[in-house]
């Protein structure tokens, strides 16, 4: 999967995302695990800010528990894809970055922006040394510099290096090695960022790699290595707060293995974890595009319960989570946000939301992907109740509504049509279109949730013959909480010029872009992918799942953007090793099983 075009710099192709629980088919890893108390006792900082070591800081310094910095995070915003794109920065989907963003970041009210920084491209020496290149270490002051002067709370880590050369599980791990270029990095990092201000904490390693006790101990150690070097590089760090890291920062390996050591205790630090769950609805995999059961629910509840009754007493922030704009469905992405941020909440844990670029903030336009997730967010973490777009949560249904979209099939006659709200206590206080008009009592009328359209105003946005296409975006506000929009949209079955497809001629060392003229919404929702015999392209035990995820292929394969369907060349090879024919079945929103599809057949 490439990373800026799927979501997270976590998914490096070839890798799958750090996960807490796994996907919805299966029961929760989570469930499994019991709770069980910590020996660490609650962090502690010092109540003087005296630089220590060989470091003479100037710079003023007021002293933070973990507790109140990470308290203070909330909400907070993560700089993906950016100084963490291998090898260097601009390499992925993002231009360097420029001060004017943190500005707009930071206008927009976030208080925290998590900086993930590799390292790994950027040692201008090798063993015993590791001296970071100097060019590329004082380009990540200058961008934490940038940052803290726009008010933020900062996290600094060491990123991609996790796996690219700090991985402890991989075969054959030299472990001396790994340790050595750790600690010589962490070395440089704590002495050049020493007199920083309180507001900057330090990370010290992102999803690390491994599954067992053996890994875990051995990260464990890694944890110790990075305090003894950030203490010995002296100024203000030795009060400086910290975030220690536990296997994949998932909440399941981190309660299973995280152990602490007793050096420096006075030490202010912390855990936290990431959280990309249920994994198949966050990557928009096997065709998961719904979200908001009771099961689901109590599914992220648990995970966070559990997580919280292993380390009550410890400070804890989620440092990456997401629901991206690029792969989720917007109803079932505002009910995920508005639970997951109220979960949070009840725990007290401030959360970082990932963005690489293409999720939410568009450092190009300057504006947000989805105002309304954004605000959904904000409102959540504020506890103030909102009103949410009520969607399909049936795992069994076999067609999706959402009541963030009102869909009109062309050739259908005009007539008045429902969307339903869960108001959750408010009430609608006005409906207005696009230019502001607000719409009146004879073109709509609310009971209960339900919100109904009168055929007279539909009909002013199209008729049975009208072209597709989205033909308005209505704007709902409430008594209080976010607003909510409403897309109106004519639609038809999209058509394909070539539908047919032989992979002896296209080749399997490139992506194919399969040309769509889309009508409706530009996006292509699931792809159903069937072989020849009968079976399924992979991932048999899919047949276990609902009517709109059985068979369907998962990302990694395919993507799509405005122009039409794209197959990588790891999805062309896919095809190419059934040695039959393989249909995908190419479905768009609104999903009904066997309508608005089309068919796309690769043969040998």
């Amino acid at each position: 999967m490439l990373t800026y075009i799927l979501g997270y710099s976590q998914c490096i192709p070839g890798t799958g995302p750090s996960t807490t629980t796994s996907t919805s088919s299966r029961t929760s890893t989570a469930t499994t695990l019991s709770t069980r108390t910590t020996s660490v006792t609650s962090s502690r900082t010092s109540t003087t800010a005296t630089a220590t070591g060989t470091q003479a800081c100037t710079a003023a310094f007021t002293p933070v528990t973990a507790s109140a910095a990470f308290a203070a995070l909330n909400p907070g915003w993560n700089l993906g894809n950016t100084l963490d794109a291998v090898p260097d920065e601009g390499s992925w989907n993002n231009a360097p970055v420029q001060a004017s963003t943190f500005t707009a970041i930071a206008a927009r009210g976030f208080k925290s922006v998590r900086i993930p920084v590799t390292w790994a491209y950027h040692f201008s020496t090798q063993s015993p040394t590791w001296t970071v290149d100097p060019t590329w270490i004082n380009r990540v002051e200058t961008v934490v510099d940038q940052a803290l002067a726009a008010g933020f709370y900062v996290v600094l880590n060491v990123h991609h290096d996790s796996w690219i050369w700090a991985d402890v599980s991989a075969s054959g791990a030299n472990i001396t090695a790994i340790e050595e270029r750790f600690t010589r990095l962490w070395a440089q990092i704590g002495a050049r960022f020493a007199c920083k201000s309180s507001k900057l904490i330090f990370e010290a390693i992102n999803e690390p790699v491994g599954t067992t006790q053996e890994h875990a101990t051995e990260l464990n150690k890694l944890n110790g290595i990075f305090l003894d070097q950030i203490n010995k590089a002296g100024g203000y760090n030795p009060q400086r707060v910290v975030s220690l890291s536990g296997l994949g920062q998932d909440s399941i390996k981190t309660s299973q293995w995280f152990v602490r050591g007793s050096a420096y205790p006075n030490q202010p630090w912390g855990l936290q974890f990431h959280y990309y769950s249920p994994y198949d609805f966050i990557f928009s995999a096997w065709g998961k595009t719904i979200w908001g059961s009771d099961a689901d629910k109590a599914t992220l509840l648990q995970d966070f319960t559990l997580f919280n009754g292993n380390f009550s007493s410890i400070p804890t922030f989620v440092g990456e989570w997401d629901a991206s704009t690029a792969n989720t469905e917007p109803a079932a992405r505002w009910k995920y946000f508005d639970y997951f941020i109220r979960t949070a909440n009840r725990f007290k844990y401030s959360t970082i939301l990932w963005d690489n670029g293409n999720d939410h903030y568009d450092r190009t336009t300057n504006i947000w992907r989805d105002p309304i997730s954004i605000s959904t967010l904000f409102s959540a973490v504020a506890g103030t109740t909102n009103s949410l777009a009520d969607s399909t949560t049936d795992a069994s249904a076999t067609t999706q509504s959402s009541g963030a979209t009102l869909f009109h099939k062309v050739g259908d006659a005009v007539a008045a049509q429902s969307v339903t709200y869960l108001l959750n206590g408010n009430s609608l206080t006005a409906i207005r279109n696009s230019a502001g008009t607000a719409l009146t009592s004879s073109q709509y009328s609310i009971s209960g949730g339900t919100v109904t359209f009168s055929a007279a105003y539909l009909s002013t946005l199209y008729t049975s013959t009208a072209a597709a296409g989205i033909k308005d975006t209505l704007t709902l506000t409430f008594s209080a909480g976010t607003p909510l929009t409403l897309q109106v949209v004519q639609y038809d079955t999209p058509t394909i010029p070539t539908t047919t497809y032989k992979l002896s001629t296209v080749g399997t060392s490139s992506d194919l872009t399969v040309p769509i003229t889309y009508k409706g919404l530009p996006k292509v929702a699931a792809i159903k992918a069937t072989k020849a015999d009968g079976t399924y392209l992979s991932d048999d035990w899919t047949v276990w799942l609902g009517p709109l995820q059985q068979s369907r292929w998962t990302y990694g394969s395919w993507n799509w953007d405005a122009t039409g369907l794209i197959v990588f060349a790891s999805g062309l090879q896919t095809l190419q090793a059934t040695g039959q024919t393989v249909t995908l079945l190419v479905e768009f929103f609104p999903r009904s099983v066997g309508s608005n599809a089309v068919n796309i057949t690769f043969t040998q």
